[in-house]
């Protein structure tokens, strides 16, 4: 099997590609939690596109959400055969977008997308249809060249990956049995521009939600009451002591470090000339893996209780997200070599394997056991206004995924 008929036939397919991106962003999947109606018909659209490309094994499995007007959640499993039916290559992407946020900062009307300079536009199109896109017509190509992969091939694409994915691929290994320890696992839901990272660990994550409750009073008076706001400016500051607390440096990860940042803030008082009584801010902490998320918590309530003693305030904290670092799924994997090879490949470059700060689905595979790998070629602009994918990427990542797909 020649490589090189693979990638020209997914080269004629360019044209296709993009009408197929132009037709999913045109229907909104948007989470019920944020506004939208979910992923139901979206997902309808693209079982019959599956079936016309020859892509008929397909499994629904739905998640019950009653917010939803559909009265569920679909999470799509579609498999292919191989030569090799032992082992499975999966691609997993997900059906969900965000919604557009502030439309005037849009050029155009973001669930009517449009083409321009080597570019698609349009909520949703990177973030994850290109790799979704990619995945169908990797596939597409072996069929309509009557070629069979090496290897089956299943395409997961699922719901509620935005919004914390308990509709989606957590259900879906939950009430399925279509993974297997042997099998690749890719989620290009992770990349860089150069197409040269393959991301393999991720860090803790601990948002953390701190309450200040002071005494209000006049701001003529201050002496009167108690700053919440000024204690929790303090505590603020302290609490960036937690750098030097947990110093160390894993190469792997970019950035290298554990984060410990200040981010969202509640409204205190609605006037200047009130000392406010009560006052919320939150941290947002990406702490390495071989640090327990227990010593950094302590460190923060002893934090807590100085501030408390200096000021008479009394503080609250409340995890917002805690969740612990997934095992990592080793460098020298089966799934990192196969991605590195196909990226040599199609874009000769050498790839590297690496940690990052955010969080992946890839962690819920890892979790159970299974070795999964998150890679594409990206300029990384999900969830900003004017969003787009750069049709080359979308192209040149059906050609990597169709390579493994190639590989014994």
């Amino acid at each position: 099997m020649s490589f090189d008929k693979i990638a020209a036939r997914l080269d004629l397919f360019r044209d296709e590609m993009i009408d197929l991106q132009i037709k999913l962003a045109s229907i909104p999947a948007i989470s019920p939690a944020s506004g939208g109606e979910g992923e139901a018909r979206k997902a309808d659209f693209l079982i019959a596109y599956l079936r016309e490309s020859g892509i008929t094994d397909i499994q629904v499995i739905r998640a019950p959400d009653l917010d939803a007007p559909a009265g569920y959640r679909p999470n799509i499993v579609a498999r292919y055969p191989g030569r090799n039916s032992a082992r499975t290559v999966w691609i997993m992407t997900h059906l969900d977008v965000v919604p557009p946020g502030e439309i005037s900062l849009w050029q155009g009307d973001p669930f009517k997308p449009w083409v321009s300079s080597g570019r698609i536009y349009g909520r949703g199109v990177e973030d994850n249809q290109q790799g979704l896109v990619a995945s169908i017509f990797a596939v597409k190509a072996f069929h309509d060249l009557g070629l069979a992969p090496a290897s089956n091939v299943g395409l997961a694409i699922v719901a509620d990956e935005e919004t914390g994915s308990s509709k989606g691929i957590p259900h879906v290994l939950k009430n399925s049995d279509a993974f297997r320890k042997g099998d690749l696992i890719i989620v290009p839901d992770a990349g860089s521009p150069d197409g040269t990272e393959i991301e393999v660990a991720e860090k803790s994550v601990l948002w953390l939600k701190i309450k200040i409750l002071g005494r209000q009073t006049h701001g003529s008076t201050p002496e009167r009451g108690i700053n919440a706001f000024k204690a929790g400016a303090y505590l603020a500051v302290k609490l960036d002591r937690l750098y030097a607390a947990f110093p160390e440096k894993n190469p792997l990860f970019v950035p290298p470090v554990s984060t410990f940042e200040p981010t969202k803030k509640d409204a205190n008082v609605p006037n200047i000339n009130t000392i406010p009584g009560e006052d919320v801010f939150y941290m947002d902490c990406r702490i390495l893996p071989h640090y327990r998320l227990e010593d950094v918590e302590g460190r923060v309530q002893a934090a807590c209780r100085s501030i408390e003693k200096k000021f008479g305030v009394t503080i609250t904290t409340e995890s917002m997200q805690r969740a612990k670092a997934a095992p990592p799924t080793p460098p020298g994997s089966a799934v990192v070599e196969a991605l590195k090879r196909a990226i040599q490949a199609v874009y000769q470059k050498e790839s590297r394997p690496i940690g990052i700060g955010g969080g992946t689905v890839a962690a819920y595979f890892r979790r159970e056991g299974f070795e999964a790998a998150c890679w594409s070629k990206i300029d990384d602009t999900a969830h900003q206004p004017n969003e787009y994918c750069l049709i080359d990427n979308m192209v040149g990542d059906a050609k990597v995924f169709a390579h493994i797909m190639m590989q014994e």
